[in-house]
């Protein structure tokens, strides 16, 4: 069981490739990356490969997302010869027998807690560290994401290799590497969720705002919690 001591180096100073490796030497087999297959899934899932780490890579499948997303999944499953470890998530069939249909609509938090952090909790138990691909650029709730965390909520340390890249930047690694990638960031989606919840953005308004649009609903959950670490030199 992970623990929220930890002695950390200068982390915010290390390139993702770093802070991927010295996650590596504190938590091995004990890491998992996970993916919803958006482009931040693309980036690590190759850096993970070139670097050569056995990471195990953790599916979080809603089972409500866009065909784009889950082709996209097949792709890189086959370029870089993924096992997904898939947490079990009920049916939207059976959801609606035990909360009512269309929950996302009623009650986007509920719906979200059912099929991801729920999923996710369960996903995590074995691990000690999970390596997410959030970024501070994407929305003003993650400005001041760290590359290292503790999460209270799933007791795992939180890796995130990219969270000082922007936007160009990652589409310049997918470019220059040749990464299979989510066609619907091309068609006006920079952030990707489930089909009922996610709309392309407008001009000006920020990587997320398609998320959830129409409701205050910022955040699905699964990164709430969190608490700063301190580095040691």
């Amino acid at each position: 069981m992970a623990t929220a001591s930890l002695h950390l180096p200068n982390v915010e100073a290390m390139t993702a490739e770093e802070v991927l490796l010295w996650g590596y030497e504190q938590f091995g087999g004990k890491m998992c990356l996970t993916c919803s297959w958006q482009r931040q899934s693309s980036v690590l899932v190759h850096m993970i490969r070139e670097l050569g780490l056995e990471i195990p890579v953790v599916e979080l499948d809603t089972e409500l997302f866009f065909k784009e997303t889950y082709d996209t999944r097949e792709r890189l499953v086959e370029r870089y010869g993924l096992r997904l470890e898939r947490p079990g998530v009920i049916s939207v069939a059976e959801q609606a027998i035990r909360e009512g249909p269309n929950l996302w609509e009623r009650d986007p938090d509920r719906c979200c807690h059912i099929r991801k952090v729920e999923p996710l909790r369960r996903a995590l138990a074995p691990y000690e560290a999970w390596i997410s691909g959030i970024r501070r650029e994407q929305a003003l709730t993650r400005e001041n994401a760290r590359r290292v965390e503790w999460s209270e909520r799933y007791g795992v340390w939180k890796i995130q290799p990219i969270v000082d890249w922007d936007a160009k930047r990652v589409q310049a690694y997918i470019t220059v590497n040749e990464i299979p990638y989510n066609p619907l960031h091309d068609a006006g989606y920079p952030s990707i969720g489930c089909i009922p919840c996610t709309r392309p953005i407008r001009r000006g308004e920020d990587e997320r705002a398609g998320r959830w649009s129409g409701s205050d609903k910022l955040e699905c959950g699964i990164h709430g919690d969190t608490r700063p670490t301190k580095e040691s030199n």
